[in-house]
């Protein structure tokens, strides 16, 4: 097999123009994660060889497991467009439910000098083919394993929900780092009716969604049998990384033509750092984008304020990762399927975590959301002198601080009902700082008081990378400045007096390919905490990168792509 390879020239004065293109297109493709993969009782896998792409242009020879003929069917109902090749790094996503024995059969695809492969499958218990008597695999080191051109079958019932790492058990530090790992993805059996009707966290945010007519994504409506365990909306991370040293190695002696591999796998010196597969900015391209036909999971969050996220993170790689979700910190709910609960079993116990840091093998699923809560400011840019009604909405604090409607828990609340506050556009806003403005000292903006001074749009150089506005949602500038209508909005983006007559107030949010009248969020960079982590073969940005983009209410997030 020809070495498939592409030079191309890095530099940091070609990345960075690139990083700045990669976050213009993310304001502007709505490319999104959810957590796709494959479903069914019975897997038939293969191991097989590819060439994965890098952004800096190289395509690296590498394992991965893939579907040996089409899967039972795919997961979340609402992406449609899914494909399971015979070779993905990741492998395939296995999207199991507790109670339900599961059969996994790997046939082993590889070439015949990288010999025989495995998959273990931890915290599971397992029963192999090799225990049967006529035996299909061969008994190896940790598992039963599958010689070349050979097949092995793995059965087990998974007995609680959670999230898992399967990868290789043949001659570890080789085949998993070439790519043979994978997530296995356990749902409850049994959903806690809090997480899907009633008056809870729950059911407001499921009718905020249905009042924007948003799609569900999830897998299901909780993440383990517990009532706390609801959720909203769910991301897989799986960190890996990948030494070039090692590939070109084990290429060069298939390519040789040797009968068996002799592949120096220290000293370890890994130059490619990836998310689910991908390094960024690749990572915030679509899910089964069809320029990635080997990795096709990416890794590009998205929600609205008050929504509860589970993210599921595993550690597939040699090394450790600490990885860092700026806008909070991470709730833990469990480790490799195990809820971590109070002493008395009802409560959660899990800690907040300000990297979730993955050792090889880890699993964990943790709850990320973003509130505003903290800023001093609103976020949203109301405007209580405006003369348009939607600069003015109410905003009645539930027993929590927060415009929910929610009252189950507090006698005095007051204001509307669920229903009618899940549809405005400043649900989940935290009440405290409702018409609250954010400039100490505002160039054509709201009044002073608030906690920041914001740049003089006139000396300020606007590119297509920044925001602009410190505000929530398509229209919250031009509600912030008192003046509604087209014309301001052209103001805001010329600079030029518009329709009523304002010069100079602070540029929209958005970009210049995105207008605001479309969409205006927070971007968090979410990132690896070790420096080398960031980058592509050593040049920055690249690596484990991506962006959480938190937008308001009334901004539809489509995952279907």
């Amino acid at each position: 097999m020809a070495q498939m390879k592409k030079n191309v020239a890095t530099s940091t004065t070609r990345l960075l123009p690139l990083l700045v293109a990669a976050l213009a297109i993310l304001l502007t493709v709505t490319a999104y994660a959810a957590t796709p993969g494959i479903t069914g009782t019975t897997f038939n896998l293969t191991a097989q060889a590819a060439y994965i792409t890098q952004p800096d242009g190289r395509m690296l020879y590498s394992w991965g497991y893939g579907c040996n003929g089409a899967p039972s069917g795919y997961a979340p109902a609402a992406i449609t467009n899914g494909f399971c090749n015979t070779m993905q790094i990741p492998g395939p996503t296995l999207i199991v439910t507790e109670g339900q024995p599961i059969t996994v059969n790997l046939k082993n695809s590889l070439p015949v000098a990288a010999g025989n492969t495995s998959i273990l499958f931890p915290g599971l218990n397992v029963t192999t083919s090799c225990s049967t008597a006529t035996p299909v695999g061969q008994q190896g080191l940790l598992t039963c394993e599958a010689a070349p051109g050979g097949t092995v079958s793995y059965t087990f019932t998974p007995s609680s929900p959670g999230t898992r790492a399967y990868y290789s058990g043949t001659q570890g530090d080789l085949q998993i780092e070439m790519g043979l790992f994978g997530a296995i993805i356990v749902l409850p059996a049994n959903v806690p009716p809090n997480c899907t009707s009633g008056s809870g966290l729950a059911a407001q945010n499921l009718a905020a969604q249905a009042s924007h007519s948003e799609a569900n994504f999830r897998l299901a409506a909780s993440a383990y049998d517990h009532p706390n365990t609801c959720y909203d909306r769910e991301y897989l991370f799986q960190f890996s990384e990948m030494d070039p040293n090692i590939h070109v190695q084990v290429e060069s002696q298939i390519n040789a033509g040797a009968s068996s591999l002799d592949v120096a796998t220290e000293p370890y010196h890994p130059a490619y750092y990836m998310i689910n597969g991908r390094s960024m900015p690749d990572d915030m391209d679509p899910n089964y984008a069809q320029m990635y036909p080997h990795q096709p999971y990416n890794g590009n969050p998205h929600m609205h304020p008050g929504e509860q996220v589970l993210l599921r993170i595993i550690g597939q790689g040699r090394w450790q990762h600490p990885f860092h979700e700026h806008g909070n910190h991470v709730r833990i709910l469990a480790r490799d399927g195990n809820l971590i609960l109070t002493q008395d079993g009802k409560g959660l116990a899990g800690p907040p975590f300000f990297t979730t840091t993955t050792t090889p093998g880890l699993a964990m699923d943790g709850i990320f959301y973003f509130t505003g809560r903290g800023l001093n400011w609103d976020m949203y840019g109301h405007n209580p002198n405006s003369k348009d009604a939607s600069a003015r909405p109410a905003c009645t604090p539930d027993a929590y601080g927060y415009n929910t409607g929610f009252s189950s828990t507090d006698t005095t609340y007051a204001g509307p009902p669920i229903a009618t506050v899940a549809s405005a556009i400043n649900y989940y806003e935290w009440c405290q700082d409702h018409n609250k403005p954010l400039e100490v000292a505002p160039f054509g903006d709201v009044g002073s008081g608030g906690p920041a001074t914001l740049p003089d749009p006139h000396i300020l150089t606007n590119g297509p990378w920044y925001s602009g506005s410190p505000y929530l949602g398509p229209d919250a500038t031009t509600r912030s400045t008192g003046c509604m209508g087209s014309g301001a909005l052209q103001s805001n983006q010329t600079g030029k007096p518009g329709a009523c007559g304002t010069t100079g107030v602070t540029p929209p949010s958005g970009t210049l390919a995105n207008p605001p009248s479309t969409e205006a969020g927070f971007a968090f960079m979410w990132h690896s905490h070790n420096e080398r982590e960031i980058t592509t073969n050593n040049v920055f940005p690249g690596g484990m990168l991506m962006m959480m983009l938190v937008d308001s209410r009334e901004f539809v997030i489509d995952e279907s792509n």
